[in-house]
């Protein structure tokens, strides 16, 4: 079997397991994950080809060369059940402890009123982009870019954190599920990672300007706030590819980027994947233009 493309892991754990089941031994159940195991967590697999996958129960997608990838939300509770059996009806089970995480409250004041308390009129616009958002996020990709190292989009200051429990002028709203980093309108945002294009929107109400980028297998990098979006749905893009630039549209106090991340249903923690945050951050964003199809 040979190795996950990703050359590393930096962060807090990393997980290796190697079993043989049967009696005779002859034949292997072969597993290894990288990633961390918490509330928010990401793992990315490899396991021998033809190897089916179960997380509690519900298959989970392999790749014909062994690689898969799940995830875990903000609030799961409780440990995860992952099994894995061979065509010659070898199997593996991992119980996999998903350690609880401690959220920061953050309260965010000025943002503009509509944003907090949007009027009855609006909401009619505000569950049509929610239609557009889910369809586009239902798609299942096959392709397995989750297997390759992931870099910041774009480098900066962080300003907000994975999980927050949030409030907008006072009053509590959803949690923050990205990770917030400021940097002026215009600078360029590539991608972190190989992927699709499967949503390219310029005005959405609370997001603003906003793109979806499909690693493969439920996957997928979400991009808010942009100023501008250079790319359109259905293009193949590479890591460091530009997809658009950081931008103060939606709801918003500042020119910023809000980089989140979907693994199907589950809110996870994009952070997880890519290293510390650069301390020199560079006036222009290292990355290469280019041509929409």
């Amino acid at each position: 079997m040979k190795s996950l493309r990703f050359s590393s892991i930096p962060t807090a754990f990393a997980v290796w397991c190697i079993a043989c089941i049967g009696a005779s031994q002859a034949q292997a159940v072969s597993l290894s994950l990288k990633g961390v195991e918490q509330q928010g967590g990401i793992l990315r697999g490899e396991t021998e080809p033809g190897t089916s996958v179960t997380l509690n129960g519900k298959s989970v997608q392999v790749s014909p060369q062994g690689y898969f990838v799940i995830g875990f939300d903000r609030d799961h509770k409780g440990d995860a059940r992952l099994v894995l059996s061979s065509a010659d009806g070898s199997s593996l089970e991992r119980v996999i402890t998903i350690a609880p995480r401690k959220y920061v409250t953050q309260h965010v004041n000025g943002v503009a009123s509509k944003y907090v308390n949007p009027k009855p009129e609006t909401l009619k616009r505000i569950r049509a982009e929610g239609k557009i958002k889910g369809k586009a996020r239902r798609l299942n990709t096959k392709g397995e870019w989750f297997a390759d190292d992931f870099v910041w989009p774009v480098t900066g200051i962080l300003t907000g954190t994975f999980g927050s429990q949030r409030f907008y002028n006072g009053q509590p709203r959803r949690p923050h599920f990205g990770v917030d980093i400021a940097r002026p309108t215009g600078t360029p945002v590539q991608a972190p990672a190989p992927g699709i294009i499967r949503l390219a929107e310029p005005d959405m109400y609370f997001e603003g300007g906003l793109v979806f980028l499909d690693h493969g297998h439920g996957l997928i990098s979400v991009m808010m706030h942009l100023s501008r979006v250079d790319v359109v749905v259905g293009q193949k893009v590479e890591q460091g590819d530009i997809i658009g630039a950081v931008g103060a549209t939606g709801r918003v106090t500042g020119a910023h980027l809000d980089w989140r991340m979907k693994w199907q249903r589950a809110n996870v923690d994009p952070a997880n994947l890519v290293g510390p945050m650069p301390k020199n951050v560079s006036k222009k964003q290292t990355a290469k233009p280019i041509a929409r199809p």
